[in-house]
């Protein structure tokens, strides 16, 4: 072989094995949907049946939730304690470190909450939703009763919101209206500002950045500085990426053929 040849080739496997190295599929698929936690656990969804991993890819649990009905929404604010919403059912609970129902499962619409379509946690066992009806945001306590209120974000802001996601992150709420932006209010639901990234599928809020999707390419977004810059990925992973998570340094990115943990060097 040409010895320029034999150089290009060798040079190329280690390129391959370096990649290997830093990623791996950890979760086969196909999975419904994901979240992680700030200390990187993973919280895997298929069906009815919710996954937990350590942040090494590592199985932990696994639990089934078939009469619950069909969760929409997993927020991992407290790390190991997931809440669970669904939309359809319009039910909401709490589930401790062993993915089983802590308390009671809530009923929305039989407390006073009958359009809610979006829910997160909040500190001291609150929780944030967004009514579809009132068009607006609520925070309440852990026995569902109001702390703050937005009001009607039409009148408040002169848009009709349709949100997709929502998160609370160190005393403010996110809330993610692809069409506007991401507006955020503090924890009496006072509106401060909306951040100006529209079309987002996905996001999440950590330390000062938010990490999101859009357009199929995963972004950084820094709240200090304003900049935007791409989340460094091996091609083949931005080929497939549906959504992705951010937690201490490691991508965590769905793809078709399930979840990939990527070191990311130098980032959040």
């Amino acid at each position: 072989m040409n010895p320029l040849r034999h150089i290009l080739v060798l040079c190329g496997m280690l390129t391959s094995i370096g990649t290997f190295a830093q990623t791996k599929l950890v979760v086969a698929g196909p999975v419904d949907a994901f979240t992680t936690d700030d200390v990187g656990n993973l919280y895997v969804l298929r069906g009815d049946e919710l996954e937990l991993y350590n942040a090494a890819g590592g199985s932990w649990l696994r639990n089934s939730l078939k009469t619950f009905g069909r969760i929409s929404q997993i927020d991992a604010f407290y790390s190991l304690k997931p809440l669970i919403f669904s939309k359809e059912q319009g039910q909401l609970a709490m589930l401790d470190n062993t993915l089983a129902v802590q308390g009671s499962v809530l009923n929305l619409p039989r407390n006073g909450f009958p359009q809610v379509v979006l829910a997160c946690a909040s500190v001291q066992n609150g929780f944030w939703f967004f009514d579809q009806q009132e068009l607006g945001v609520y925070r309440v306590d852990a026995q569902l009763r109001k702390l703050a209120d937005t009001g009607r974000l039409d009148q408040l802001l002169g848009i009709t919101p349709a949100p997709t996601g929502m998160q609370e992150f160190d005393s403010r709420l996110y809330l993610n209206d692809p069409a506007t932006g991401i507006l955020v209010f503090d924890l009496f639901g006072t509106y401060m500002r909306t951040i100006p990234i529209k079309a987002v599928d996905h996001f999440e809020v950590r330390a000062g950045v938010i990490h999101y999707v859009q357009d199929g390419a995963a972004w950084m977004y820094d709240m200090r500085s304003f900049a935007i810059d791409p989340i460094p990925l091996p091609g083949p992973l931005r080929a497939q990426l549906l959504d992705l998570r951010m937690e201490r340094g490691r991508a965590y990115v769905l793809t078709p053929d399930g979840i990939v943990i990527h070191d990311v060097a130098g980032r959040p």
